[in-house]
């Protein structure tokens, strides 16, 4: 049986790039407001990311609730005639 460990990977994924834009801006060559402005913009651009992501999550889910329903349905109807 194969055990399905891919929300372990993406937590390692995660906790690796959190560790090396720590690294990156700890050598970073600019000045603090800077590095903290552009920390800003790209913490947005990650919520942001986020947020449609999860949204696509939730419509497609949708969808196969509803794929699954209908078939659920039909057998049902197939069943009783």
């Amino acid at each position: 049986m194969r055990s399905d460990c891919s929300g372990v990977g993406v937590l390692t994924f995660l906790i690796g790039v959190a560790v090396g834009a720590g690294v990156a801006l700890l050598t970073a060559p600019q000045s603090g407001q800077r590095t903290r402005r552009q920390l800003v913009r790209k913490a947005e651009d990650a919520q942001s990311y986020l947020e449609d992501l999860g949204e696509e999550l939730v419509d497609r889910g949708r969808e196969l609730m509803d794929r699954a329903r209908s078939g659920v349905e039909q057998k049902i109807k197939e069943v009783a005639s």
